[in-house]
């Protein structure tokens, strides 16, 4: 490895991609040119790999990537890396399911890595998560689970929101840790606790032995914060929330004006 290589993780969503779901051609330009360059490319996403996969295979990647905020690491092109799973205990989830049926629920998903669970048939929901044609399996999610899985999404009611959260710091706080996805979806997505990119990228990091300060992390969300903490460049997209760019020690253009390519060229000099 050479001694002045980089790690530059890149979220999908409102970063990497424009808000059509695709790669500019510039961005991917820019890339090419760091991989290179000698850089190393991956791709850290609260996604499953299956509705990540196609962007991992247009950058034609051959990296470790992050899934689920850091509940699934693997590397898609060698079995020998290792897999990092880290799942919610069944008990909890079954828990969680009948505290949330007391509140104004639309639905309920489980995913296990690459599966779904729906608690309720949902056709607007179907449609979001059909990505990779995943096994999808509808009723009852106490009935149909019989093992433990890696992400919970609790679809809600606007107003039921904050008090499902509540409920779960107060009951869960050991076990899960929760976020909330940006507007317009009132979804609260749980993992397990202690679990997000920054735990998946330093797998990473230690793997290819590169140190802090040569790490880039571009991001533009709540689950971009411990991720770009870590890094020793950790960058806020100019879309990004308020709280990523008070934690974000440097800044770059929106996702639409391919922020990502902009940072790289300059500081790599490419």
């Amino acid at each position: 490895m050479d001694t002045k290589s980089y790690l530059i993780a890149l979220d999908l969503d409102g970063t990497l991609l424009k808000d059509d779901k695709t790669i500019s051609a510039y961005n991917k330009e820019i890339i090419k040119k760091a991989k290179e360059a000698g850089h190393i490319v991956c791709i850290a996403t609260g996604r499953p790999f299956r509705s990540s996969s196609v962007y991992y295979e247009e950058l034609d990647l051959s990296t470790p990537i992050v899934n689920f905020n850091g509940a699934y690491v693997h590397h898609p092109k060698d079995n020998n890396w290792g897999t990092y799973h880290t799942t919610l205990d069944l008990e909890v989830v079954k828990e969680i399911i009948t505290v949330s049926e007391k509140h104004n629920l639309h639905n309920v998903l489980a995913e296990i890595i690459d599966d779904v669970y729906f608690h309720y048939h949902d056709e607007k929901l179907l449609d979001v998560f059909s990505m990779g044609n995943p096994n999808t399996t509808i009723g009852d999610l106490r009935q149909n689970l019989s093992e433990d899985v890696t992400s919970i999404l609790i679809h809600a009611a606007e107003e039921d929101v904050e008090k499902i959260r509540t409920y779960l710091s107060d009951v869960h706080a050991e076990v899960v840790d929760h976020r909330r996805w940006a507007a317009p979806w009132h979804v609260i997505e749980i993992i397990r606790a202690g679990m997000n990119k920054a735990i998946g990228l330093q797998k990473i990091a230690s793997h290819y032995n590169i140190p802090q300060d040569r790490i880039i992390a571009f991001g533009d969300e709540d689950n971009d914060l411990e991720m770009l903490q870590y890094a020793g460049h950790g960058v806020a997209m100019g879309n990004a929330t308020d709280e990523v760019k008070n934690v974000a020690n440097k800044k770059t253009k929106t996702n639409e004006e391919d922020g990502i390519a902009y940072y790289l060229k300059e500081v790599l000099s490419l």
